[in-house]
């Protein structure tokens, strides 16, 4: 129990806090409180935090127009096609729904991520490298080996949980069913802290993880998840 108590010093000591000095992505979806523009956050978060949110900073999100921006592995041609797909999306889909289509039956939200990445690839044909690594693959019916889909669990934590740091815009979705949004600073230090025995950065080590958290709180693992993310970040020794 030392970690657990450890992590929710941490919690207790404002360690969700976003801001100039603090940053992270979630200060564009908390801008604009709008799952669409939350989601695109998400989606373009990987590399330097202060790279992302410049990039978009660069994009007019109101608008869902590119202005000819690019971003490390999509090109100019990649971010126009996809905010010309979540244009389209948002005019006839809420992201709420159609997650809960592929959450409801067994309670899982890879089903739910499942069902929204189906439905981007059905409202556009365009194809490339950069656009398929953006979306990522359709998930298969397995968690061994596969993506931990990080940017996709992040994503629905922001939109199901709600506190100073997550903005909770969706229904219907329990908190203690959410998947860590595995990283690699967290898988590293979940092993060293001895949350973890998984050393493949897989699904499979995302759900184990989750699992050990829920021994924290049951009803709010993911609570937990932005202090390992923090320790990984700001090399925080506990």
């Amino acid at each position: 129990m030392k970690v657990k108590n450890k992590l929710d010093l941490l919690i207790q000591q404002n360690i969700y806090e976003v801001n100039e000095n603090k940053l992270d992505p979630i200060i564009i979806a908390k801008k604009y409180n709008d799952e669409y523009i939350a989601l695109i956050a998400a989606l373009f978060a990987y590399g330097n935090v202060k790279a992302i949110l410049n990039f978009l900073n660069s994009l007019d999100l109101e608008n869902l127009n590119s202005n000819n921006a690019y971003y490390r592995f999509q090109t100019q041609k990649d971010v126009e096609e996809f905010l010309n797909t979540i244009k389209k999306m948002k005019e006839k889909y809420s992201l709420n729904k159609l997650f809960l289509m592929g959450y409801e039956k067994n309670k899982n939200p890879i089903d739910g991520i499942r069902n929204i990445i189906k439905t981007i690839y059905s409202i556009n044909s365009y194809r490339s490298k950069g656009y398929e690594f953006l979306i990522g693959k359709i998930p298969p019916n397995k968690t061994k080996g596969i993506s931990p889909y990080k940017r996709w669990n992040m994503f629905v934590r922001w939109m199901v949980r709600k506190d100073n740091l997550d903005l909770g815009l969706w229904q219907g979705v329990n908190k203690k069913d959410l998947i860590i949004p595995l990283d690699t600073h967290t898988h590293k230090v979940s092993l060293k802290l001895n949350l973890l025995k998984r050393k493949t950065y897989d699904l499979e080590a995302s759900i184990q993880l989750t699992n050990k958290l829920k021994e924290f709180d049951p009803n709010d693992p993911l609570k937990y998840d932005f202090a390992l993310y923090r320790i990984g970040q700001f090399n925080i020794n506990l």
